[in-house]
């Protein structure tokens, strides 16, 4: 699989979906137009702009009308969007793609005895017929990917709840309480950490999560690691190279689980 950087490429519009859903539409129709122009796909590793980019391909595919008033827009710079672009997320990639035998032969370093609460955030699995990326109501994609490096995915009842992030700065204390109520329930189910797909889920669940300990809002104390930095630790890759050093939360522990 080779790689193609689009630098021209904008916001995909999340932000703005529940604000205006037109320029939100816009926003990803023209990043579709440019893939399309260069006769490539999408793929992408947060659920938001999955399920935006998604969600716009299809309504520009079911709405001739919508389609054309996106194409009068992007005429403007000589774009014009046919709907020939997919849009893939990461995980079904490695999932459905790659497979479960080639991602074994490249584990150098699996993991032992560790628990891992997989969250898989809101906007990959609703609307189901959309997004067509796993069950709404008892996904696996993502626990069997955790289960591959070695970890374990524990059951937790919280799985499947908002995380919080979509009401950061707009009610700051429902989405710290939508947050300390997963972090809670996934220490009680026996998690040594959180591992998420979306990096904006990792944000409120590593970021936030340490300024919610600050105003004493949680001590549930459960790092985060996105899915990507588990599965590059489990095939060898040092913890810098995947930005550990990075995360709020010390992550660095996790290698102690890693089978000698």
């Amino acid at each position: 699989m080779e790689l193609v950087d689009i630098r021209a490429f904008n916001c995909c519009g999340y932000p703005m979906r529940n604000t205006d859903q037109k320029t939100a539409l816009l926003f990803s129709a023209r990043n579709l137009a440019l893939a399309e122009q260069a006769d490539l796909n999408v793929l992408t590793l947060c659920q938001c702009c999955f399920g935006t980019l998604k969600k716009a391909a299809y309504l520009l595919a079911n709405d001739a009308q919508l389609r054309d008033e996106a194409n009068a827009f992007l005429s403007k710079e000589k774009l014009h969007y046919q709907g020939k672009t997919e849009v893939t997320h990461l995980l079904s990639l490695l999932h459905k793609e790659i497979g479960e035998a080639a991602i074994k032969e490249t584990l150098k370093t699996p993991f032992k005895d560790i628990k891992i609460a997989a969250h898989y955030g809101c906007h990959a699995l609703r609307p189901s017929d959309v997004m067509q990326f796993d069950d709404p109501v008892a996904p696996k994609v993502l626990d069997e990917l955790v289960s591959l490096t070695g970890a374990k995915s524990v059951d937790w009842s919280q799985k499947l709840e908002c995380c919080g992030a979509p009401l950061t700065g707009v009610n700051d204390d429902l989405s710290m309480s939508l947050t300390a109520k997963k972090l809670a329930n996934a220490r009680a189910s026996g998690a040594d950490y959180l591992s998420v797909a979306c990096p904006w889920c990792q944000i409120q669940f590593d970021d936030v999560q340490k300024g919610m300990e600050a105003a004493g809002r949680t001590d549930a104390d459960l790092p985060s690691i996105l899915y990507i930095q588990l599965l590059g630790l489990a095939m060898g890759i040092p913890g810098e190279m995947l930005g550990l050093s990075r995360n709020k939360k010390d992550i660095c522990g996790v290698n102690a689980f890693i089978a000698q």
